[in-house]
């Protein structure tokens, strides 16, 4: 199997993605710019809130929401690679769908090979047609990306057999318009006293689950959110998978968010792109384009470049993630997710800077760029944790930490 040459078939559904996020750009939304600054309430909803419900859901009637999902259930049947793949082509055409990465990728996947009967037919044929979403909360105020220091704890009742939760999220994408969250919480381990992580599904309407809006300075259509679990009663079926699988079954969805997040960054560095050399074409000084001018040529050369190489780990990381290989898409995963992330910086920078002031304007779309573009490099995982995972996991470095 090779990752270098894309199949026809690949190549035609990035095609067709492209015609489609193309032919929608116009009402798709604000794209990587803000959407609406109030919470948009407690009742739930079916896409990304109105300004993006339109595109969500005709995506998701072409099959590209749930392209990843298997077809027993209303999936495409696919992977990780043409889910990335989608999001990638989205993201070049300007109107990126941020919970692709959250609701079909990290909780449709764990769902997916982790849930029970019941939890895989009342959720993955929602969550592939795009009629239900879900949001997932893993980042704690005092953990950081210290997992092993998250305190969102689970506790049976031991008269009913139900969870009780009880801690805090934050920076929780979409909860407004989710219908659950895939909450990371800790059980004990009877064993050893220690705690493992596990997965759990709260209902947006469940009692004790409260949210508070993060004010953001970067202007996105998806909302942040701060959880508070307080004493959440669940029943025994909203653990998903084994109690006992800590570590595995959280890693089926940090994997694909981290691919995810690659192909966001990969289409947001196109986007730009494109939009700086459309304009190095045409902007004349001097009698000539500025694009004719090597100062202004080889940076867009070298940024392109970068995005093509981040690319390639992308399809690699995807390509074994795909393969039943969790270890060997860790690493990969992670590459991609820091070159991504580095390109995309960089692409946008130079398309800026190409502009000059027009950079700068809202006519031309930029400037909200260069905020959304640092995304990439601190979500969900930073460049500084990446460069230490393959220090110790990858070089055989002792650790710092």
């Amino acid at each position: 199997m090779t990752t270098l040459i894309e199949s026809d078939e690949h190549k035609a559904l990035r095609e067709a993605v492209s015609a489609f996020a193309k032919s929608h750009a116009h009402d798709s939304g604000p794209g990587y710019d803000s959407g609406p600054d109030s919470d948009s309430g407690p009742g739930p909803g079916p896409g990304l809130g109105s300004e993006r419900s339109s595109l969500w859901q005709e995506a998701a009637k072409l099959g590209y929401i749930g392209v990843n999902l298997p077809e027993a259930y209303g999936g495409g049947g696919g992977g990780i690679t043409e889910l990335s793949l989608v999001l990638e082509e989205l993201g070049a055409a300007g109107a990126p769908l941020l919970m692709m990465i959250v609701s079909p990728a990290i909780c449709g996947t764990v769902i997916a090979r982790f849930g029970t009967e019941a939890q895989k037919r009342e959720w993955l044929p929602a969550l592939a047609d795009g009629s239900r979403l879900m949001a997932f909360g893993i980042t704690e105020p005092d953990a950081g990306s210290n997992s092993h220091r998250i305190t969102t704890t689970a506790r049976r009742d031991p008269a009913s057999g139900d969870w009780l939760l009880t801690g805090r999220k934050v920076f929780v994408s979409g909860v407004d318009i989710a219908d659950a969250t895939l909450i990371v919480g800790r059980t004990e381990d009877a064993r050893t006293g220690s705690l493992k992580p596990c997965l759990f599904i709260v209902p947006r309407d469940a009692e004790g689950f409260s949210r508070r809006r993060i004010d953001m300075e970067l202007t996105s259509a998806e909302k942040q959110f701060e959880l508070v679990l307080d004493d959440v009663r669940l029943p025994a079926e909203a653990l998903v998978g084994d109690e006992d699988a800590g570590l595995l079954q959280l890693f089926a969805g940090l994997n694909p968010e981290r691919i995810m997040t690659a192909a966001f960054a990969i289409g947001m560095g196109r986007h730009a792109l494109a939009k700086a050399i459309a304009y190095a074409r045409e902007r004349t000084v001097w009698k000539s384009p500025i694009g004719a001018h090597q100062a202004i040529a080889h940076p867009l050369a070298q940024a392109h470049i970068d995005l093509e190489l981040a690319r390639l780990m992308m399809q690699k990381a995807a390509h074994l993630y795909d393969a039943g290989d969790d270890a060997g898409a860790g690493e990969a995963a992670n590459m991609a997710k820091y070159a991504a992330g580095e390109a995309c910086v960089k692409a946008v920078d130079q398309a800026v800077h190409t502009l000059g002031g027009n950079g700068l304007t809202r006519e031309f779309g930029l400037a909200k760029l260069i905020t959304a573009s640092r995304v990439a490099r601190i979500a969900p995982v930073s460049r500084e944790m990446i460069l230490n995972y393959v220090s110790h996991q990858t070089l055989g470095l002792p650790k710092s930490y």
